[in-house]
């Protein structure tokens, strides 16, 4: 559970360093929130996997949400337009992050079963 918590950690603070840079183009202050971000979201990814997630799913995880969350927050605080296109793009980076932590359980599952 606490390799989940840390992932999601990661994903709200690359989110938050990337929407950051948007505000940093009219106020430079807001450089010091895309710095902290950004270490912080890479700690918080090395610690996910520290605790034994796997880096294919960590990374696809937080890649894909990443850029789904930063899409939306996009929309929602500069108006950026949310497309049925980009809406389709969102689905498909979601579905292949879900494709590879799937295909990790089931690996990791086939492989508890042989050494048992």
């Amino acid at each position: 559970m606490r390799k989940w918590l840390l992932l999601l950690a990661a994903i709200l603070l690359e989110a938050t360093a990337t929407i950051s840079l948007r505000a940093a183009l009219d106020h430079p202050a807001w450089f010091a929130v895309v710095a902290i971000g950004y270490i912080g979201s890479f700690a918080a990814l090395t610690f996910a996997l520290r605790q034994g997630m796997g880096l294919g799913v960590a990374y696809g995880i937080w890649g894909a949400s990443g850029v789904a969350l930063t899409a939306i927050l996009a929309t929602l605080i500069f108006g950026d337009p949310l497309t049925a296109t980009t809406g389709l793009g969102i689905a498909l980076v979601i579905g292949g992050a879900l494709c590879v932590e799937l295909g990790s359980q089931a690996a990791h599952a086939r492989k508890e079963g042989i050494a048992s």
